[in-house]
């Protein structure tokens, strides 16, 4: 149920925002927000393209890559760009979370650290409000690991 008020709130977020600026409030729009937001998964253009395709839905390309854009102005759509990975997208309301990103295999896995978390919403900094953070964590992933000393051991 939460899930459900959250898609709803921010549909009118989105409806206000398209309202101050006198922009159209198309189907297509909305259907692409909908996706977004019944997806917890990073995102690119070209596979949000496709689920949308797959969905029976006719947008065209140029429609997804100008309706994330109005998302990314209405701070409803984050967008990352994780290493030398295509740009990645992902829904912003009310998820708060740490990115891990391995720099062997480029795999990306969101955690949260209530502790950090904690830290960083207390934190003041001097003539400054604080919208939203993000933190990226760089290594290498236990999947990796694993494939690198299982290398290691074969060539012995």
């Amino acid at each position: 149920m939460p899930e459900e008020k959250s898609k709803e709130t921010v549909k009118q977020l989105f409806i206000q925002f398209l309202e101050a600026r006198k922009l159209r409030k198309t189907p297509e729009r909305f259907a692409i927000l909908e996706k977004i937001y019944t997806t917890t998964q990073h995102f690119d253009v070209e596979s949000l393209h496709e689920a949308m395709i797959e969905n029976g839905y006719r947008v065209s390309k140029a429609t997804v890559y100008n309706t994330i854009d109005l998302l990314l102005e209405a701070n409803l759509v984050r967008k990352h760009q994780f290493g030398g990975n295509l740009a990645q997208y992902e829904r912003v309301y009310n998820t708060n979370h740490h990115h891990l990103i391995c720099v062997k295999c480029g795999k990306v896995r969101e955690v949260k650290d209530l502790d950090l978390m904690s830290t960083l919403n207390t934190r003041k900094f001097n003539k400054f409000t604080t919208s939203y953070y993000t933190l990226y964590v760089y290594g290498v992933c236990s999947r990796c690991n694993r494939k690198k000393t299982k290398d290691k051991n074969e060539k012995k």
